[in-house]
């Protein structure tokens, strides 16, 4: 438990010292700012006369000014940006070892290499699930700022449901880039592999099996696609599986580094 402890405090020094703390939370704040501003030029819609290209296509992605347009907007692009924000996070997190040249070094203690994993995840864990709950927060104080049409309480209630779970699962389905950032010694495999996902993701569920792929399961669980589509039980599956699997591989890979080296 002391190796463990050890082993999470120079990972969390790590990212204190760092400036990638700062840049995925300025990153992911963003999310609810373009919220803001979709709901600003529906509000004001006069004002937005001079671009109007931007008014049509806030009221495509938003609808209407008020509270269920826009907790639908936050649900559905923290879905998708905390793909990519946590992956990038998960991505640097493994990829800097090698990048700045430590990975070897980082071996030879006396820790275990499994801890060493395992703290790593667990920063990770911490650090996104951090950022979900400051936007999550912040999104609904720009809201309240907003003066957004009051809603009724199911609203609310349905928001708090699904946006926790949403963020929950792309936080999970960050495993798989760990072992991407460390088979490929480095950031840009891991990178575009978060890319192909979000592309393949995009693909089937215009294809109608988006429930199936991993990564197209967070953002269909905000409602992206629509209110008939439905996420079930094999999907929750799926995602669990998929996050063990990262988790196994990445754990594997660390255990026989030298060997493979």
């Amino acid at each position: 438990m002391s190796n463990f402890r050890g082993a999470l405090w120079g990972e969390l020094r790590k990212v204190r010292r760092s400036n990638m703390l700062w840049l995925t939370a300025l990153g992911f704040e963003l999310v609810p700012a373009a919220g803001a501003l979709f709901m600003v030029i529906l509000k004001n819609p006069e004002w937005a006369m001079r671009s109007g290209i931007i008014s049509t296509k806030a009221r495509l992605l938003a609808g209407t000014a008020d509270w269920p347009s826009y907790l639908s907007l936050l649900e559905q692009a923290i879905g998708a940006a905390g793909l990519v924000i946590f992956g990038l996070i998960t991505v640097w997190i493994f990829g800097r070892e090698y990048a700045e040249r430590t990975a070897a070094d980082l071996m030879a203690l006396p820790t275990s290499r499994t801890t060493i994993v395992l703290a790593k995840f667990v920063v990770i864990f911490i650090w996104s699930a951090a950022l979900a709950a400051s936007v999550t927060l912040l999104g609904l104080a720009i809201g309240y700022l907003l003066d957004l049409p009051p809603a009724g309480p199911e609203v609310y209630a349905q928001w708090w449901r699904v946006t926790p779970v949403a963020a929950l699962m792309s936080i999970l389905l960050v495993t798989p880039f760990a072992y991407l950032a460390s088979a490929a010694r480095g950031y840009l495999g891991a990178v575009g592999g978060i890319f192909l996902t979000l592309v393949l993701a995009q693909l089937t569920s215009i294809l109608g099996r988006g429930e199936f792929f991993p990564w197209a399961i967070p953002i269909l669980y905000t409602g992206a696609a629509g209110p008939d589509t439905v996420i079930g039980p094999v999907s929750f599956v799926i995602v669990v599986l998929t996050s063990l699997t990262g988790l196994a591989a990445t754990l594997w890979y660390w255990a026989r580094a030298d060997q493979i080296v």
